[in-house]
Order: structure tokens, then C-alpha cells, then sequence
């Protein structure tokens, strides 16, 4: 959290964690949006188009144009013919971190992405976990790790995948580090124990962000408790929370079709839309904050910011979707249980900690080169330009 002194033996982040990824840079904001079918509005125009037409739709930069030729994307349904002639329907839009506890769609197209880091895409699956650091917002205890199921854009953070290969093959670990951790702790924890610990436990470091490990078990296990629900609330992953006590927040006013300002009473306890209203929402809630701001400041600016008066991008829902009144309930939900006080970390000295020295003892540390680099985890031809097999 800003402001906790750092642990001067902690051992980094990056180094328990070696692999990291820069995040996909699009180079273009109308391949991504917060709902589906507008992206596929936004394609079929960009099809309709033709000649210097469609390359001025497409927003060329150096790195794409629409003559540019590409492989497929990883897992993607994108085409491989040079976009200026491509035809056919959308690719199948999917789901994206593209702010901090914003998700939204992306046309997974490796044609419209400037850099679409396909070693990313390649470990994106069900069973993946993308952490990734987020700006601390001034004097604001929030997270400093994301932890999602989705592929992240956020930028300019890290994104460290919890595995190396597809399946939840190949911890992106210290080589070591988990056998070292189960002789300390006396059982033997999963790659998943590691990044709840890991979300309780981050602190800002000198040259980056920390984590104090333990060998004690009593600790160990109320840190990985309090990981693994903060985990549960940022992947909204299975039963979807509530907050305690019947406080489940509801629209108490219709929502307008267009709301145009977003305002809260904490007197109230309530969210309004311009003459829209939901209650109750915890002051917590509203306060949540990232290095960008406030998240649901930063969530309705993304639905309702003004609109572009040309391009692709200006193609944008009518009305407000129902569906984002669903999203905008549940993450208030998620924001008010995050911001509830955790179990913190014990003040008192550490007799068990674990320190960047003895893993360097114990040769976890340093780690080698390799657990820097991503893995070999093609077991399949991807489709290259033109259609060709891409040579890798």
C-alpha cells in the first residue's frame, strides 16, 4: 500500500514472477468498446467501405495499414488476407481488462492491433490469471496488483501471466520457489496460494514492488485466505457476490436512454445518472481509486464520453444497454467488498520470514534467463499471412 515502508530483504516481484509481458498496443481505439455489437456495427462499415475509403476507416499507422500483412492471432477467428480486400463477417468480439475493473470487447483481429504480443495469447485461457500492477492512486490504500482471467490492455503495466503454458502448465515461479516454500511451510502451496499470498502481501519496493514472503504457517494461511477472495472479486469468477446485511445495491429511479453526468450524494448513499438513481452504493465504493481516478467516474466516462464526430469509433450504442446497468450494479458490489478493512499484515516482527538472501542461498535466486523469456507452447501450425503456416 503507498505509504508502508518496504521490507529490505523482500524479494521482487520480478523476480518472483520472471515472466512478464507488455500489454497489446492497438494503435487505434474502434476495434475495442464496451459493447459487442457495435463492434460488429463498426466492422461491417469498415467493410462497406472500399479502396482509400476503408484504409481511412482503418486509421493506419505505421506499425498496421490495411495492406499490412499479419499471421492470425493466437485463439483468435481474425483472417490472414491483407484487410484492404478482406471480406466476411466480424470476428467474434471477447472479452478484455481494459481499464482497471472495466471489462469491454475487443475484435481479436490480429490485423487491427499496432502490437498484439501474441505470446500473450497464446496462455490465455479459462484457467489463466493476468496479474498486473495499476499506478497507486495518492493516498489511497487500493491494490497495487490486478488480478484478472481476461486479457489485459491497461497500460503501461506489466502483465506477469500466473502460467507459462496453456492448462495451467508451468508456474510463471522462480524456479525453486515452490519447493522451497513447502519445505518452510511444511506443505507443499499451488502457483494459485502464491498470487493470493502475493496480492495480500505486495508493497512498494526501491526499484519496484516487493513481496515479504513467510515460512510460517499460521500466517501463510490467513494471507492466502485473504488472497484468494480478493482474487474471487477481481476475476468475478463462479457465485457472484453480495454485500452483507441486504444492502445489495438496486435502481431506484430509471436509468435515462443517454445519461450524460454522473454525481453522488454520501449523505444518500446514492449513485445518480442524471434523473437515474441507484442506492445504496457505500461511500467505499465511490471512493475506490486507482492511479487514473476514481473507477466509477473512469467506468461511465468510458460509456458516455463525447462523441467522436467522424470514423469508426463515433458508431456507438443508441440507448444505454440494459447490460450495463448489470455490470454497473455488480461493480459496485465488487469495489465496496474489495475496500472492506482485510486482515492486514502483522506489525510484529517475522521470526520465519523469507528473504531475497536466503532464496539466493537456496538458488532459487537469481533466476535463469530462460524464466524470463516465454515458453515454446505451440503444439499447432498458426495460420501465417496470406494463409501461409507461420514460421516460428
Amino acid at each position: 500500500m503507498p505509504g508502508v515502508p518496504y521490507d529490505d530483504d523482500a524479494p521482487p516481484l520480478a523476480d518472483l514472477m520472471p515472466w512478464s509481458v507488455a500489454p497489446p498496443r492497438l494503435g487505434r481505439r474502434w476495434p475495442t468498446a464496451p459493447d459487442a455489437a457495435c463492434l460488429r456495427a463498426r466492422w461491417d462499415a469498415l467493410l462497406r467501405a472500399g479502396g482509400p475509403e476503408r484504409e481511412a476507416l482503418f486509421e493506419p499507422t505505421r506499425a498496421r495499414t490495411a495492406h499490412t500483412a499479419v499471421a492470425r492471432l493466437p485463439g483468435g477467428s481474425g483472417g490472414t488476407e491483407k484487410l484492404i480486400r478482406a471480406s466476411g463477417p466480424c470476428p467474434e468480439p471477447v472479452r478484455v481488462l481494459a481499464a482497471p475493473f472495466d471489462e469491454q470487447w475487443l475484435i481479436p483481429d490480429h490485423r487491427l492491433i499496432d502490437a498484439a504480443r501474441p505470446e500473450l495469447w497464446r496462455v490465455a485461457d479459462a484457467r489463466q490469471i493476468f496479474a498486473v500492477q495499476t499506478p497507486a492512486a495518492p493516498d489511497f490504500g487500493q491494490p497495487l496488483l490486478l488480478a484478472t482471467s481476461l486479457p489485459p490492455l491497461l497500460s503501461p503495466a506489466r502483465i506477469r501471466p500466473l502460467y507459462r503454458r496453456p492448462g495451467a502448465g508451468e508456474p510463471n515461479l522462480a524456479p525453486g520457489l515452490l519447493e522451497h516454500l513447502a519445505v518452510r511451510l511444511g506443505h507443499a502451496p499451488d502457483p494459485v496460494d502464491v498470487l493470493a499470498w502475493t496480492l495480500t502481501a505486495v508493497r512498494p519496493g526501491p526499484d519496484g514492488l516487493v513481496v515479504p514472503l513467510t515460512g510460517d504457517p499460521v500466517r501463510w494461511a490467513a494471507g492466502v485466505a485473504a488472497g484468494r477472495r480478493t482474487l474471487w472479486l477481481m476475476r468475478r469468477d463462479g457465485e457472484r457476490p453480495k454485500l452483507p446485511g441486504g444492502r445489495r445495491p438496486y435502481v431506484r429511479a430509471p436509468l435515462p436512454p443517454r445519461p450524460l453526468a454522473l454525481r453522488y450524494d454520501g449523505e444518500e448513499e446514492t449513485l445518480y445518472l442524471d434523473e437515474g438513481r441507484i442506492s445504496p452504493v457505500p461511500r467505499a465504493a465511490w471512493d475506490f481509486a486507482t492511479g487514473s481516478g476514481r473507477v466509477l467516474e473512469q467506468w461511465f466516462a468510458a460509456r458516455t464520453g463525447p462523441v467522436e464526430a467522424e470514423g469508426l469509433a463515433a458508431i456507438r450504442p443508441a440507448a444505454w444497454p440494459q447490460a450495463w446497468t448489470s455490470e454497473l450494479l455488480e461493480l459496485i458490489t465488487v469495489l465496496a467488498l474489495l475496500a472492506e478493512p482485510g486482515p492486514g499484515r502483522d506489525a510484529a516482527e517475522d521470526a520465519h520470514a523469507i528473504g531475497a538472501a536466503e532464496l539466493r542461498a537456496a538458488g532459487v535466486l537469481p533466476v535463469p534467463r530462460a524464466a524470463r523469456r516465454p515458453a515454446t507452447v505451440l503444439d499447432h501450425q498458426e495460420e501465417g499471412p496470406e494463409g501461409q503456416f507461420a514460421l516460428i
